[in-house]
């Protein structure tokens, strides 16, 4: 079987090309909200999608030059505010959005044994702009990739300053529509001023958020407790991946009640925090925290207008001892789960965002483990005309956890995420060993994990 790191080489036949909006496009600065430019979000979304079907690349290049014409910023390039050198802003200037053409000797059925684990070597499928910094890399870029005897592989790399998970997916199915219908009217048109989340005037901070912390100034307040995230770092990792069918889901939901009803994603989202503290072997007095996007579209009073492809989520927190989680029952874990997602209310949002006015406030990701729902935001139905994708998830697996979509099972969810090659196997043992009560009332079930499958006790 072709391991991961096997990938070869892509080959370019061209240079890249830039891309720009094919009409005139607004020229201004862009004011990005103080959800759009914290520290935590300066990278870009990097997506993959294998398709079965090749497409005509001068045909994507086209829409994609249409629909810049709507989504200008993308074409723009990030720059630091000249009142404060913190503050991030776009200069709207259409220079355009990268585009690279290449061919990798592979056929579509030897990336499909792969593509769930995929690590650090799968950037090549991407084509890495040459440039100084953060923001001298183009917030768009976008690599095609032709495989032996048919199918692509399209990567995207979308600036998350300028685009959160549901505003990234209303940029690809614009570009998708553009591709496939001739008129340029978009379904859904994007909302592009920031300003509807400015911080008030004077800053309220009446609530407190324990997922932020502020910047250490000194050697002895950066001497914090067990700090996870720096031993993640520390150690070379290992993707992990493990899928859950809607009846394993059902199992798991079961733990909770009658007590206790949840959604899909508050009980994956305990079962994993669980068996990800749990494989790191912790001390029962340690504090542990769970970090996950929440959309705070229809919190906000008024709701943000539709169309806002901005960064409209804040990072709920759930917070406890590791003696609380490390327990046979979900139903701790969910309930904290619950209550951090009721606790992100219009009020709170706003005291998010006069808080990071201060920019010596960060993420505290010291003890977290982080989360974001990708299976719920319609990116595994992105259809360029050739059909949906045969698969879909990031470029590259990280010490983050993502919940993605399984091709063809809606309510199924796929948990990825890199663990220490050391302690990777008993992460997946947790995640995977456990009862499961089958339709027809088998109590042995199976739960998958890529490349292999371990049978539940």
């Amino acid at each position: 079987m072709l391991k991961s790191f096997e990938l070869p080489d892509c080959y370019y036949s061209n240079q890249p090309a830039l891309i720009k909006p094919n009409r005139p496009t607004p020229n201004h600065t862009l004011y990005l909200s103080n959800l759009d430019d914290q520290m935590f979000l300066r990278f870009s979304i990097k997506y993959l999608y294998l398709f079965g079907k090749s497409m005509n690349v001068e045909t994507l290049k086209c829409s994609l030059s249409r629909v810049l014409v709507e989504y200008y910023p993308l074409a723009g390039r990030l720059k630091a505010s000249t009142e404060n050198d913190q503050k991030l802003q776009v200069d709207c200037n259409g220079e355009g959005a990268v585009f690279a053409e290449a061919f990798m000797d592979l056929t579509v059925e030897e990336i499909l044994q792969v593509c769930k684990k995929p690590n650090k070597y799968w950037r090549k499928l991407l084509y890495k702009v040459d440039a100084p910094g953060f923001l001298d890399i183009p917030p768009l870029v976008i690599q095609v990739t032709n495989l032996r005897r048919g199918g692509m592989i399209l990567c995207t790399a979308i600036n998350h300053c300028l685009c959160d998970g549901i505003g990234t997916s209303q940029f690809l199915h614009a570009w998708a529509h553009m591709t496939t219908k001739s008129t340029t009217d978009l379904p859904v048109k994007p909302f592009h001023c920031r300003h509807v989340l400015k911080p008030r005037n004077p800053l309220q901070v009446t609530f407190s958020c324990p997922g932020f912390t502020k910047i250490a100034t000194d050697k002895f307040n950066a001497q914090i407790d067990t700090n996870i995230y720096q031993y993640l770092h520390s150690q070379p990792v290992v993707p992990a991946s493990i899928t859950f069918t809607p009846s394993q889901i059902l199992h798991l939901k079961r733990q909770c009640l009658p007590s206790l009803k949840c959604t899909t994603f508050e009980v994956l989202a305990s079962h994993t925090w669980r068996c990800w503290v749990k494989s790191l072997d912790l001390s029962p007095s340690s504090n542990v925290k769970l970090l996950f996007s929440c959309n705070v579209r229809k919190k906000l009073i008024p709701q943000l207008p539709s169309g806002y492809y901005g960064n409209g989520f804040v990072l709920a927190c759930a917070e406890t001892m590791v003696k609380e989680l490390d327990t046979t029952n979900l139903h701790n874990g969910v309930k904290l789960v619950q209550c951090a997602k009721l606790a992100i209310t219009h009020d709170y949002v706003k005291s998010i965002i006069d808080l990071l006015e201060d920019k010596t406030v960060k993420t505290n990701l010291s003890t977290s483990l982080v989360i974001s729902q990708w299976s719920k935001l319609g990116l595994e139905e992105l259809d360029f005309g050739e059909g949906k994708p045969l698969h879909m998830g990031p470029l590259t697996s990280d010490i983050y956890c993502y919940f993605l979509p399984i091709m063809g099972e809606f309510d199924g969810v796929r948990v990825l995420v890199s663990m220490p090659e050391n302690i990777v196997d008993k992460f997946e043992y947790y995640m995977t060993q456990f009862p499961l009560i089958m339709e027809n009332g088998d109590a042995n079930g199976e739960c998958e994990v890529d490349n292999l499958k371990m049978v539940s006790i």
